[in-house]
């Protein structure tokens, strides 16, 4: 049989990655109890366990044991005949280790924890060859095998069953996962930027005089800023747009909120870059005698 290309480029990497994962651990507690078993040693390394593992034979000879000491075997794996070939075609060493994963998946394992077929007979990752060997050794213990066991104990389900006035009880409390109402923040709203009110909104009964004061958690209107404004970038009326009289004269002015038309700039106008008149553009009657004259606000070409 010809030599298997290395792996280049990404699959370079990939494997790299995977022997990295390689525990010589858990590769120790899988080669002893092996030993312990069936008395057959598969070496030292993972190039060692590859070569002695790649034929499918010690696998299969290991799960005929795990079978054979099993009292309670599952119904699954009653109807599994587990035989290997010795032949050393690499057809015929592939499906003894089809025949092992087969009877590991009968015997117990998840689909999920079991390795493919390359993994082991291209060495491309001998990392979850070993998981599903410890997998293995859970299983037997799962399933009260009379003889040497390895990998982690079974998790037993433990179902919790509490009554309804039990899980009742705990409606009225806050739990520390949901924030705090203690200070003025996002922390226990329901969804995130959702709006807090400041005040009572379900009560049926407040002082009226209370509606002409502005509280500080709603901003200030002494100043020309975006504080406690309802939304980014909305319009502050600096005067009373409801009242009904005013004085016309005032018409004439502009004070300081708006801005000044001392200088050339954007300051004080409503949006950025928006056109500053220099001249009231709704007037009706002008001096004739004025349109011959340049301001000194546009330009001086004299």
């Amino acid at each position: 049989m010809a030599e298997r290309m290395k792996p280049m480029g990404m699959d370079r990497a990939l494997s790299s990655k995977m022997g990295a994962k390689y525990d010589p651990a858990a590769e120790a507690e899988v080669r002893n109890w092996i030993k312990q078993l069936i008395g057959e040693d598969i070496g030292d390394g993972a190039m060692n366990v590859e070569k002695n593992l790649r034929d499918g034979v010690i696998l299969i000879k290991l799960l005929q044991k795990l079978y054979e000491g099993t009292s309670n075997l599952p119904n699954k794996a009653r109807t599994m005949k587990l035989s290997y070939n010795t032949m050393n075609a690499p057809f015929k060493q592939m499906e003894n280790i089809e025949v092992f994963l087969k009877g590991a998946n009968a015997y117990g394992v998840p689909l999920n924890s079991l390795f493919q077929t390359v993994d082991l007979y291209e060495g491309r990752n001998m990392a979850m060859v070993v998981a599903t060997i410890l997998q293995l050794g859970t299983e037997a213990q799962r399933n009260s095998f009379n003889g040497a066991t390895c990998g982690s104990r079974p998790v037993e389900e433990n179902r919790r069953n509490f009554s309804y006035e039990r899980l009742k009880s705990s409606h009225g409390s806050i739990g520390l996962q949901s924030g705090t109402n203690k200070f003025d923040s996002q922390k226990g709203m329901t969804a995130m930027g959702a709006v807090r009110h400041i005040s009572d909104i379900r009560a049926d009964k407040f002082d009226q005089t209370s509606e002409g004061c502005i509280t500080l958690q709603a901003g200030t209107n002494k100043f020309a800023s975006q504080k406690g404004m309802t939304a980014i970038g909305a319009v502050r009326h600096i005067s009373d747009i409801r009242a009904d009289d005013y004085d016309k004269q005032s018409l004439c002015d502009i004070n300081l909120q708006s801005g000044t038309n001392k200088f050339d700039s954007q300051k004080g106008m409503r949006g950025f870059g928006a056109v500053r008149h220099i001249s009231d553009i709704t007037a009706d009657d002008l001096s004739r005698e004025a349109r011959s004259t340049i301001s000194p606000q546009i330009m001086y070409t004299g």
